[in-house]
């Protein structure tokens, strides 16, 4: 077995650093100075919105032709089946191949099967399986895609800028949930569904030209892998090995399965708990994705990455998501969902952010290949349990159980890091900006 770990082991939990000084604020958004990273960024924003339009405008449409809220359900295990079936080839494929190139073979994919989907609904000649054939067709082209496209950031960025990039990836990717849903609510009453899945077929072409205007000279060269046995066990031992990859993965599983089914919660608030119907459904979702976007400010002004820091984001969000379930007022409720937003978007950039940097190059694309199958598969999960739990116990139970099941695991690694490093709490009285601090532990008197 080749080995491609050149990070010590015993030194992988020490704090990253992401800048040398205090960030200024004219270099909060630093990654965007990479003329690639721009160009990537403006493809990702037309896409990320279309593709948002997409999800909602494709379940509608199987709704309409079928009448089957089961077949809606078939629809989305189509388009994420794939990343939890073959997500370790394809991050294989990542590590083996140019991720610039086969960016722009996946996202041409996308662009192509969704319009032809387009101009069958415009059409009038759309039918259900042809609609299940380009969930299945596009789902095997995200599996493939996503890999590479979180791996490919360092090569247009930088190690120095990765953070940063990941921070405004995650903006855009709120952003895109804030406006396409939004877009094509309003686009389906007037005009029907057809037209947001063209929207999106036209705004996926656009990510499609960025790719192709890069300038290639300018990305970094990642070690390809030659085509050998045993590469996915590779990966696994590598990522088992390192405390920095193997905890961001295992909280991810937690706060995936059971925190981020927002819509779920969301939905029953609105027709339960406090009765708003859809207009209190988009408030809602408004103020997480308000409090994403100043997560994201937040994040840019970090110096160094820990994984307590990523503990305590963990913890954080499951308190205040529990809070909001709890909430005696509804202006306590309206102040969490921008809280969960903004803690959220804290472990999730942490969490990638500590994965990513603590991977080598070569074997990024298989290390983020788990990463992804773990937020997809864990949010495939989460949707049936959280949603369960919203029929039958109700929203507060769902909105505690969401909190309580990451915050408790959160605690759970607490501890053993803890236990493992001799770590302690330290409560200082005369320092109220350090209140609390996580200390080394005195050694014990002999």
């Amino acid at each position: 077995m080749t080995k491609t770990t050149g990070i010590d082991p015993s030194a992988v939990t020490q704090p990253i650093p992401v800048l040398a000084q205090a960030p200024r604020w004219r270099d909060t958004f630093i990654a965007l100075r990479a003329y690639n990273y721009r160009l990537y960024v403006v493809g990702q924003l037309f896409a990320n919105i279309g593709g948002w339009m997409q999800r909602v405008a494709i379940d509608w449409l199987v709704l309409e032709l079928t009448g089957n809220v089961a077949l809606v359900g078939l629809t989305v295990t189509l388009q994420f089946a794939p990343t939890l079936l073959i997500g370790p080839w394809a991050g294989v494929i990542s590590d083996r191949y140019r991720r610039h190139r086969t960016l722009i073979i996946t996202q041409t994919v996308g662009t192509v099967f969704n319009g032809l989907l387009a101009v069958l609904v415009l059409l009038g000649a759309a039918e259900a399986w042809q609609v299940f054939l380009v969930a299945a067709i596009t789902g095997c082209s995200m599996a493939v895609d996503s890999p590479s496209r979180s791996a490919f950031v360092t090569e247009m960025v930088g190690s120095h800028r990765l953070r940063n990039a990941i921070t405004l990836n995650a903006s855009i990717f709120h952003l895109g949930g804030l406006l396409g849903p939004a877009i094509s609510g309003v686009l389906i009453t007037l005009v029907g569904s057809g037209w947001s899945i063209a929207i999106n077929s036209a705004t996926s072409a656009v990510a499609v030209v960025a790719l192709v205007l890069m300038r290639t000279h300018e990305l970094g060269r990642s070690p390809r892998k030659a085509a050998a046995s045993g590469q996915i066990r590779e990966a696994l031992h590598y990522a088992l090995s390192k405390p920095t990859i193997f905890w961001p993965i295992v909280l991810m599983f937690f706060v995936a399965t059971f925190g981020m089914n927002l819509p779920v919660l969301f939905t029953a608030s609105a027709n339960t708990t406090y009765a708003t119907g859809a207009a209190g459904y988009g408030l809602y979702s408004s103020l997480a994705a308000t409090g994403a976007l100043l997560g994201a400010l937040i994040s840019t002004r970090r110096r160094h990455l820990r994984l307590r820091s990523m503990v305590i984001s963990v913890i954080v969000y499951g308190v205040v998501t529990a809070v909001a379930g709890v909430a005696p007022w509804y202006f306590v409720f309206l102040g969490a969902l921008v809280g969960i937003g903004i803690s959220r978007l804290a472990f999730a950039t942490t969490s990638e952010s500590l994965t990513q940097l603590s991977t080598n190059l070569g074997i990024r694309g298989r290390i983020m290949s788990f990463y992804i199958m773990v937020n997809v598969g864990g949010q495939a999960a989460g949707g049936v349990i959280i949603g369960w739990i919203a029929q039958n116990l109700g929203a507060q139970a769902a909105f505690l159980v969401a909190g309580g099941v990451p915050a408790l695991a959160g605690l759970v690694v607490a501890v053993i890091l803890a236990r493992r490093h001799q770590l302690t709490l330290q409560l200082d009285l005369r320092r109220p900006r350090r209140l609390v601090r996580i200390v080394k532990r005195a050694p014990a008197a002999p």
